[in-house]
């Protein structure tokens, strides 16, 4: 009993951590986000509610639970309701193995890679559950869409994880992360350039983000899967959307830019991986409100055509420098 206490004990610690840290990063970014495009589009931004628009968030959130909780007509209420809760729950489980300092790993887990890529899966079944359960045209088209986008950039994103678990001989993160202290030239990025660039181009696809947010894309499908959602089953959807984006930049970060290693000997803290993981967070934002969305067959198109063979030949090169 006091081992099961003792192990149950910094997990429940661990999980309050992760509500906090998605809770504080969905206000962040929600701002930033906004403010981005703004300057983008040569306009303030939220300005009026606190200092340069800084509470907006905290109101926006406010509003949102406010708001009366709706089920249409003729949709299955269950799985209506199952969708936005198993959007949001797994992403807490995402952030357990991830290494964000020294002392900073909410769970050690040897096969932390092999976790995250299952439980991120899960998002793709709560975006087809939710336009299935809709009872609605542009949620059911969103959702086939969904099925069609996960499937198809999984497979890359997996072959370039392969490629570095390869490489490091092991599926732990926090072992990855410590295969690339000391200098910057330890880092990933630069024995797998080609990982790299595909692993960034398809967690574009795996997130849902714009130029790849053809699930939901509003030109189109008014807003796609979850049309029908409003007050928090929208807003978990919304928060579940940047708890993937900061998990897949917290990924990408300990994989490739050495974690919570700076680029100096001897220099490391939870301040590198947190500069590393926002600053993919900005490239995510940047793209989003820079490119156009592409067609949906062009998405594809993008992985059958180019980031599957490559993400293949980089998995097969990598082995067999490996081996030799």
């Amino acid at each position: 009993m006091n081992a099961f206490l003792q192990n149950l004990i910094p997990l429940v610690i661990a999980m309050i951590g992760a509500m906090v840290w998605l809770g504080l990063n969905a206000l962040v970014l929600v701002y930033c986000e906004r403010k981005f495009a703004g300057h983008i589009q040569r306009r303030p931004g939220p300005f009026e509610v606190g200092p340069h628009g800084a509470l907006q968030p905290l109101i926006d959130g406010i509003k949102l639970m406010g708001k009366q909780l709706l089920t249409p007509d003729n949709s299955d209420p269950i799985l209506y309701w199952l969708a936005p809760i198993l959007s949001m729950f797994p992403v807490l489980l995402l952030f357990m193995p991830i290494p964000y300092g020294p002392m900073l790993t909410g769970m050690e887990v040897n096969l932390g890679l092999l976790l995250i890529l299952a439980f991120s899966s899960f998002n793709g079944l709560a975006v087809i559950l939710a336009g299935w359960a809709s009872n609605n045209k542009w949620g059911v088209l969103g959702a086939a869409r969904a099925v069609s986008q996960t499937v198809a950039y999984e497979i890359p994103l997996l072959l370039t994880v392969l490629a570095i678990s390869f490489m490091a001989g092991t599926l732990s993160l926090t072992e990855i992360t410590s295969l690339q202290a000391g200098h910057i030239g330890n880092w990933f990025i630069w024995k797998q350039p080609l990982a790299f660039i595909i692993f960034i181009i398809a967690m574009f696809g795996e997130t849902n983000r714009a130029p790849f947010d053809l699930a939901e894309a509003e030109s189109e499908l008014t807003a796609g899967f979850h049309t029908e959602y409003s007050s928090m089953g929208f807003g978990l959807f919304f928060m579940a959307e940047y708890g993937y984006m900061v998990v897949m930049c917290s990924v990408c970060s300990v994989l490739f830019l050495g974690g919570f290693h700076g680029p100096i000997p001897g220099i490391e803290g939870w301040w590198w991986m947190l500069i590393k993981t926002y600053a993919l967070l900005f490239v995510m934002i940047w793209a989003r409100w820079t490119f156009p969305r592409v067609r949906f067959d062009q998405l594809l198109n993008i992985n059958w055509k180019w980031l599957l063979p490559l993400a293949t030949f980089n998995l097969l090169a990598t082995a067999l420098i490996i081996k030799l």
